[in-house]
């Protein structure tokens, strides 16, 4: 527990019965007696909580099942049992993702993750535009997450190299449904949330949910999320040829960040040796915060020209700003300091560190949707027009020096901190501006054979300067990515398929332009190509309530910088290789039961990727060889039980081939179980319990990229729920 923390319808359709009445027949006295048929209800079949038929994404032109890629979506009931609260928690149910936390005494802000090898940190979207920004994302707003591997630049635009991630809001809809929930547990935690949606007209509606917590962190001293969240959503025209959708989202944090503890004790840390730290210590200052404001309005408007054809349009403004004053631990040999003595006066280094950024983004969408025949084959067509105006800007605020070490093994939070001034009135950032068309379409050749593909073209400029006056340094490109598969069903409910896509990634796409010459920000560079082959096959099983799915992909990266062993000159020559398998299952396996599991065993290695002294890298960071995922719940009338459990092997920090390490190498493989309990008190109101980390496991669930600080996972902890639907 948190110590010394510091308080500031779809209706069935039904056939009328049919009646008959026997005439009076020529010739007879009487009339026959009438016969009434029994009156027959025809019912669709049940929604499967877990299974989801179609992506949100209208540049998805077929079904999941006949879709020749890997795509995985979280849909809200898998989120809510869980009780996951942020993105990161929801993401446990996707193998293959792996959290990162920065450089030295630096921790990332907000969601930082990979897949597959490649960095996901900006190849996230909400409603299928790109979302900016350095923010923990909620999911008291997500009707669903969906999660797309593989190169996706035609999908996305730059970058996407392992996939990209995209979160469906929730939306108004006809009916009145609502719901308040009350989230209790250890760690301090309190949360509350809200989701009320109301039927304004025959064609209209009206939707509010949010969030307001206020939690400690289990297992942390110190460390704080607080926060509120609002969620609105109005549509009108339901049900009618024409739909305006005018939603926002609004989000406010004050957290106090976690920089994490020294890795000194641990197995493989060799740089000092001595006992571990205790996981609660806090190494921050009491004045330490995180302040996140993030907006975005978003307008839709579509219209259906006749039955097979929509036509809208997609206007969103988006500004995040988040403001950080983070002290922050360098480690290592020389980090921890007065070894000699004993160990109640040893140290570790600290630096404060103030990171002001603003990220906003204005984009309009004009996207079209329609079905025809033509060549002898029935076409799902997809295309659309994209207009994306980007910018990032970092505000300085000069260095603070002079921060004194902390006590390793009893550190103060509330010793005197050198704190930072206002704004210098210096800046630097980024701005980009694109132009986008696409076109997608999923070509039936007849019931068992079908191609699907499409193809992006981006025409950008990129400019970016590192200070207010100064010159900036401008790229402007234009980017083809493209994807083709093609699908084999032999039966109904299954697909075999063969697919290639591909992305690309630009100098400074998402940080700003340098004039290294050894940097790939350099605007001499090409940009980094990406290219995945996949071969797989899906299957809807159990009268088409469970799906289960496979998969082997190879993605290649290429165009990365390496120095000529010859020459010396910074050349693009090296490649990141990565290539696995993938499995999961999703659905119910009776209508009581329910699952959803999945398991990722990959390989990574790079490739002719070499500094001046001919060191190199042999495989990539961050990236296990195997991790699995599983979560299954099963209801007995009113009672619901759940249990999870994920597994993550060994992910190398180090892959010099050097031989030299220092601090710790790796983060250790690790199993967790979770398990859920959940009661239907009534119709209306229901009760649950969510036990974490079941059989209390130590394990490390990130390591900075110098190998001496560390985040350990949450020690078994628990939250009760009581939700109330009206």
């Amino acid at each position: 527990m948190a110590r010394y923390r510091r308080r500031t319808a779809r209706p069935s359709t039904q056939l009328l019965a049919l009646l008959a009445a026997a005439l009076p027949a020529a010739g007879m006295a009487q009339t026959a007696p009438a016969t009434t048929l029994p009156t027959v209800t025809v019912k669709e079949a049940p929604e499967v909580p877990y299974k989801a038929e179609k992506s949100a994404n209208d540049k998805f032109t077929a079904p999941l099942l006949d879709t020749p890629k890997t795509v995985q979506i979280i849909k809200k009931e898998v989120i809510e049992e869980q009780g996951a609260v942020t993105l990161m928690e929801a993401l446990r149910n996707t193998p293959g993702i792996t959290m990162q936390m920065g450089e030295n005494g630096n921790t990332s802000a907000g969601d930082t993750f990979q897949l597959r090898g490649f960095s996901l940190q900006q190849s996230t979207f909400v409603d299928g535009i790109r979302d900016l920004g350095a923010v923990t994302r909620d999911t008291f707003n997500l009707e669903q997450v969906e999660v797309v591997k593989g190169a996706a630049g035609a999908e996305t635009g730059r970058g996407a190299s392992a996939g990209f991630i995209n979160l469906i809001s929730k939306q108004a809809h006809l009916g009145d449904e609502s719901s308040v929930s009350g989230t209790v547990g250890t760690g301090d935690r309190r949360r509350a949330t809200v989701d009320l949606n109301r039927q304004l007209s025959e064609t209209s509606a009206l939707r509010l949910n949010a969030m307001v917590q206020d939690s400690g962190v289990d297992g942390r001293d110190f460390v704080e999320n607080k926060g509120y969240g609002v969620g609105l959503s109005y549509v009108a025209g339901l049900g009618t040829p024409t739909r305006v959708h005018l939603f926002s989202q609004h989000l406010r944090q004050d957290n106090v960040p976690d920089g994490g503890i020294p890795a000194i004790g641990y197995e493989g840390y060799t740089s000092v040796i001595g006992p571990k730290v205790r996981r609660e210590n806090f190494y921050g200052s009491v004045n330490d915060r995180e302040k996140v404001d993030a907006d975005m309005f978003t307008v839709k408007v579509e219209h259906d020209l006749g039955e097979a054809t929509t036509i809208r349009n997609v206007t969103r403004y988006g500004k995040t700003h988040m403001d950080r004053t983070l002290t922050g631990m360098n480690t290592g040999g020389a980090g921890i300091g007065n070894t000699g003595g004993p160990l109640s006066t040893w140290t570790v280094n600290l630096s404060r560190q103030r990171v002001d950024q603003e990220n906003s983004i204005l984009a309009n969408q004009t996207s079209l949707n329609t079905e025809f025949d033509a060549g002898g084959m029935r076409h799902s067509l997809a295309a659309g027009v994209e207009l994306l105006h980007e910018k990032q800007t970092n505000f300085s605020h000069g260095t603070a020096t002079g921060t004194s070490p902390a006590n390793l093994y009893n550190p103060d939070p509330y010793r005197a901190m050198v704190n930072f001034g206002p704004r210098t009135g210096d800046e630097s950032g980024t701005t980009t501006n694109t132009i986008s068309v696409y076109a997608f379409d999923n070509a039936n050749i007849n019931e068992r054979w079908s191609i699907n593909g499409g193809a992006r073209v981006d025409v950008y400029k990129l400019s970016s300067s590192a200070a207010v006056g100064a010159t900036p340094l401008e790229d402007s490109r234009s980017l083809v990515s493209w994807s083709v598969g093609g699908v084999y069903k032999p039966a109904e409910n299954g697909s075999v398929y063969a697919s290639y896509a591909t992305s690309a990634t630009p100098p400074g796409a998402f940080t700003q332009l340098s004039t290294s010459a050894t940097s790939i920000n350099n605007p001499a560079f090409d940009p980094q190509k990406t290219n995945t082959v996949e071969l797989g096959t899906k299957w809807d099983l159990l009268n088409k309530r469970l799906n289960v799915a496979a998969a082997v992909f190879r993605t290649v990266n290429d165009n990365q910088t390496t120095v000529d062993q010859v020459t010396l000159a910074t050349v693009q020559e090296g490649k990141t290789q990565v290539q696995g398998i993938e499995l999961s299952a999703t659905g119910q396996i009776t209508p009581f039961w329910q699952i959803t599991a999945g398991l990722a065993k990959t390989s990574t290695k790079q490739i002719d990727v070499r500094n001046a002294s001919g060191v190199g890298t042999d495989r990539v960071r961050w990236s296990p060889d195997l991790s699995a995922t599983l979560w299954t719940s099963y209801q007995w009338d009113k009672l619901t039980m759940g249990l999870g459990a994920r597994y993550v092997s060994e992910a190398k920090r180090f892959v010099n081939t050097s031989g030299a390490q220092g601090n710790m190498p790796n983060v250790p493989s690790y199993w967790v179980a979770d398990a859920m309990a959940k009661y239907q008190v009534n119709p209306k109101l229901s009760l649950q319990l969510n036990i974490y980390n079941l059989f209390d496991e130590e394990y490390l669930m990130t390591l900075n990229n110098g190998g001496g600080r560390l985040a350990l996972g949450a020690p078994r902890s628990a939250t009760f729920t009581a939700n109330y639907k009206f």
